[in-house]
C-alpha cells in the first residue's frame, strides 16, 4: 500500500510540475513568477494531502479491524466454596482439656466432647450419643465450658442448621455456657453457631436416631 501511495505521489508531482520554468529563468525569482509558479503547486498540494488522508484512514481501518478480530481472554474459572465440614460418625472419650476440667475429680478426666472450630468452647455429651428425639430413659445432656472470659448472666444462644435440609432452630442456655439439655427435632448433622459473652464459634454435633 505505502509503494503504491508513494508511486501515484510521484507521478501527481511530474505532472503538475510540468512545464514550470527554470529556476534561474528571471521570472521565477520575479513576484509575477512566483504567483505563477503557487497558481501551478496548489492543485498539487490539494491533491497530496487528500492521498495522504485517504492512507491514513485505510491504515487506521485495517488497524482497528485487527483489533476487532482478537480473539476475547479467557474468563477465569469460578471459584467454588468449600464444603462445610460432615460430623464426625463417633465422638471418642478422651482427656479433656485442661481449662475443660473444672468440677472434675480425676485430674486426667476423660469424656466425648466436641470442641468449637475456634477452640473457644467445649462440648462435653453426658448424654453420648445424642439422639433425636431423646430416648426417655436418658436426656441429651451436654455441659458447654468456655475457654475465653464470660460476662456474669450472658446466656449462651444456640443456632442449630440441619444438614442438607432448612431446618433452622434455636435454643438457649440461660446464664451461659454451662449444663443444659439440648434437644434438637431431627437426626442427621447439625451446624452450630455459638454466640456467649460477645464471643463466636461454632461446631458440629450428630444427633442419632434410636428406634
Amino acid at each position: 500500500m505505502k509503494e503504491d501511495l508513494q508511486e501515484r505521489v510521484r507521478n501527481a508531482f511530474q505532472a503538475r510540475t510540468a512545464g514550470v520554468p527554470d529556476p534561474a529563468q528571471p521570472d521565477w525569482a520575479t513576484a509575477a513568477g512566483r504567483r505563477a509558479r503557487w497558481s501551478r503547486f496548489a492543485p498539487l498540494t490539494a491533491a497530496t494531502a487528500v492521498l495522504v488522508v485517504v492512507a491514513g484512514v485505510a491504515l487506521i481501518t485495517v488497524d482497528l479491524g485487527s483489533d476487532r478480530t482478537r480473539p476475547a481472554a479467557p474468563r477465569p474459572a469460578p471459584v467454588t466454596a468449600s464444603p462445610i465440614a460432615a460430623c464426625a460418625a463417633d465422638v471418642p472419650s478422651r482427656v479433656l482439656p485442661q481449662w475443660a476440667r473444672t468440677g472434675f475429680s480425676d485430674p486426667e478426666p476423660r469424656m466425648p466432647y466436641v470442641l468449637g472450630d475456634r477452640g473457644d468452647i467445649a462440648a462435653i455429651i453426658f448424654g453420648y450419643p445424642l439422639t433425636a428425639p431423646p430416648l426417655p430413659d436418658r436426656s441429651n445432656k451436654i455441659l458447654w465450658v468456655s475457654r475465653v472470659p464470660l460476662h456474669p448472666g450472658d446466656p449462651l444462644r444456640i443456632e442449630a442448621r440441619l444438614d442438607g435440609s432448612g431446618t433452622v432452630v434455636e435454643r438457649t442456655v440461660l446464664g451461659g455456657p454451662g449444663p443444659s439439655g439440648i434437644d434438637l427435632p431431627g437426626s442427621g448433622c447439625w451446624h452450630l453457631t455459638l454466640r456467649w459473652s460477645g464471643h463466636t464459634d461454632t461446631m458440629n454435633l450428630r444427633y442419632s436416631r434410636q428406634d
